[in-house]
């Protein structure tokens, strides 16, 4: 059964948050809400953790995985960003958005993708989200959630809004799912959202967009190309 914690979406408790960077360092994982899915996470420093993540995810290890920065500065410590990719991040956090970038030596291979030696780094608008990886001074793996729950009722199109009636599955029934897969669950009270960040490449000359969700139109107006 897992542990469960209420947080404000705005005002994160300082004591709550420590509860929950405390499971985290022990090498737990938890259930947490982001700005765009419910996530699946867990400290990027503890090997055992990132495991678990991928063998509840089914993802083999040559498939990399996301994680949460709290500042560009953060980011350049674990990805080699260029004057192109600066701008464009700068102008876009915190937000909706992955980005791809090179990685450094700093990033687990667990985590990256090992052929291109590539990582996803999101910052996110979300206090909590910014709250846990300033307390933790790390990281924190960030994989949407929706793949181990039943949504074949949700549109195949997830980035266009999907509001949540009788039909549809509650953020209780997501929780009910999850309490024996993670360690830890994260309630924000706010609504289940099936809307995804839009994945921009900043690993070649013109910054792309290989994944249009919340906020590809700012992205593209930036001058990303779609």
């Amino acid at each position: 059964m897992a542990e469960f914690y209420t947080i404000h979406p705005d005002n994160p408790q300082p004591r709550t948050v420590n509860e929950v960077v405390a499971a985290l360092k022990a090498g737990k994982i938890i259930l947490y809400p982001t700005d765009t899915v419910y996530a699946i996470g867990c400290d990027l420093r503890v090997k055992s953790a990132i495991q678990r993540v991928r063998a509840l995810k089914q993802m083999a290890n040559d498939k990399p995985l996301t994680f949460l920065c709290d500042s560009l500065s953060n980011i350049a410590d674990y990805a080699h960003v260029s004057d192109g990719a600066y701008r464009v991040i700068k102008r876009l956090i915190p937000g909706p958005y992955t980005f791809l970038l090179p990685a450094t030596k700093a990033v687990p291979r667990l985590v990256l993708s090992p052929k291109r030696r590539t990582t996803g780094i999101r910052v996110p608008d979300a206090p909590l989200c910014l709250a846990l990886v300033a307390a933790l001074k790390n990281p924190i793996v960030s994989t949407s959630a929706l793949s181990l729950i039943d949504c074949s009722r949700a549109p195949k199109d997830w980035t266009e809004d999907w509001k949540t009636d009788s039909a549809h599955l509650s953020k209780a029934e997501l929780f009910d799912r999850m309490t024996g897969q993670v360690d830890v669950i994260v309630d924000n009270g706010r609504d289940l959202t099936y809307q995804v960040s839009s994945i921009l490449d900043l690993t070649v000359d013109f910054p792309t967009l290989v994944r249009q969700g919340l906020g590809a139109e700012a992205a593209i107006a930036w001058g990303v190309t779609p």
